[in-house]
């Protein structure tokens, strides 16, 4: 069995694309449904977020896969396979576990480092679990792909090499209207109460905002937000109002069509309100390109985020991040091919007790006089035995599945002893542990 990955980021297609494939959580809990019935796919779950969609699946056929996978996606765009497939990528095995460590640690972001996607990598696992298309192997794999996120922000700076979108995109704003500090004392309005509206919100306040209004369809997730963050919640009907009085509109619902539009903003503010800043994070884009085009209006979208730059002392940051995906790559590597033998070092250890059993029942059907004190003896001699006979050999069996190679150690000892297959499988799926290779 082994893991693969399909998916499609900022990376490898233009927001415009992107925005096709945007999915609510509705969309996303079908589309792991979806891919956990493919054929040959065992377990299977979904990283969403703005700049990227990533099915990760265990699968026991490669190529049967990757067809079927890359269809889902295909068809969620409403393109042709021609245009779509050249901008989905594939990771197999190996590589699809270093791409979710990098993914985890904040190296394949937009915004390089930034934290929002160890929660929503701890979304998709529990997504996956909820649904129960999630089974050992994608848990263990999601497990440690947290753990080397956490550990890459605990042990470096990169958090702080690059600047959230948020961060980023108010420094567009400031640019724009010659502003160095662009939200300090403003009036802010946040369309939205989800994650990224979460942090657009601690943003602003944590920046030094004067005013913070969150308005969101749903009067409670609102309050909730505003509360968390001293903010003041207000409802739909309200919008017109606040953005009359707005310095800096950022929008980030997730819905689908536009939720701010041109007419909205020149009604609300009329011909000579002081400059305003919109900020567009949400996939597909809530607000209309048409508002950017009204005068003293600034707008920013994901497209215009695409290539923040690192400032020139992050090299360090980011060598040393790649050294512990690296290293956390190998270390998960070594465990998983040290797993992968257990099965057969079990059922080879209980075919040597059975061994051991069935032939001193048969001693003492022959020897019925000897004492029971000396038959424990012999029987406690002969499991030595046969412990110190099996012990190199599965001692060495662990070593050797760490060397690389298209041996499978596992598969000739199983092979050389004529170890029940079934007896193998069943361990396996005992212990739950993947397998050696391509089914």
């Amino acid at each position: 069995m082994s893991i693969l990955v399909v998916g499609i980021s900022h990376n490898s297609a233009p927001v415009a694309l992107l925005e096709r494939v945007a999915l609510d959580d509705a969309g996303v809990t079908k589309l792991v449904a979806d891919a956990a019935a493919c054929d040959h796919v065992t377990e299977a779950t979904v990283i969403s977020t703005c700049n990227r969609l990533e099915i990760y699946t265990e699968v026991d056929r490669f190529h049967g896969s990757i067809e079927q996978l890359s269809r889902l996606l295909v068809d969620r765009a409403g393109a042709s396979t021609e245009s779509m497939l050249p901008h989905l990528y594939v990771h197999y095995d190996d590589g699809a576990i270093s791409h979710l460590f990098q993914v985890a640690a904040g190296m394949d972001s937009m915004a390089l480092g930034e934290g929002q996607i160890l929660g929503q990598t701890r979304e998709a696992l529990r997504r996956g679990q909820e649904v129960g298309t999630v089974g050992p192997a994608l848990n263990v794999l999601f497990q440690q792909a947290l753990r080397v996120g956490k550990r890459t922000r605990a042990e470096t700076g990169i958090d702080q090499v690059a600047p959230t979108l948020v961060t980023a995109a108010l420094a567009e704003i400031g640019s724009a209207f010659d502003r160095p500090d662009p939200i300090a004392g403003a009036n802010v309005v946040v369309v939205g109460a989800g994650a990224m509206a979460g942090l657009a919100t601690a943003t602003a306040r944590r920046l030094g905002a004067g005013r913070i209004t969150v308005v969101n369809r749903s009067a409670e997730r609102a309050e909730r937000l505003a509360t968390q963050y001293d903010a003041e919640p207000a409802p739909w009907s309200a919008m017109h109002e606040r953005l009359a009085g707005a310095d800096v509109l950022i929008s980030c619902t997730g819905a689908v069509g536009a939720v701010v539009t041109a007419e909205q903003v020149a009604a609300a503010r009329g011909a000579d309100a002081a400059p305003l800043g919109v900020i567009d994070l949400a996939l597909p884009h809530d607000v209309e390109p048409a508002v950017g085009e009204l005068p003293g209006v600034r707008l920013v979208g994901l497209a215009d985020l695409a290539t923040v730059m690192l400032p020139g002392d992050a090299a360090e940051e980011v060598h040393e991040v790649r050294r512990i995906v690296r290293q956390e790559v190998t270390s998960f590597l070594a465990a998983r091919r040290q797993a992968s033998v257990t099965p057969t070092v079990v059922a080879l250890r209980s075919m040597a007790t059975s061994v051991v059993d069935a032939e001193m029942t048969r001693l003492e059907s022959r020897l019925t006089e000897l004492d029971p004190l000396v038959l424990a003896e012999v029987r406690q001699t002969v499991r030595r035995v046969a412990d110190k006979l099996l012990h190199e050999p599965t001692v060495r069996v662990k070593e050797l599945a760490n060397e690389q190679g298209a041996v499978s150690y596992a598969a000739a000892l199983a092979e050389l002893f004529a170890l029940d297959p079934e007896a193998v499988d069943a361990v396996t799926r005992v212990v739950g542990v993947p397998e050696e290779g391509e089914a």
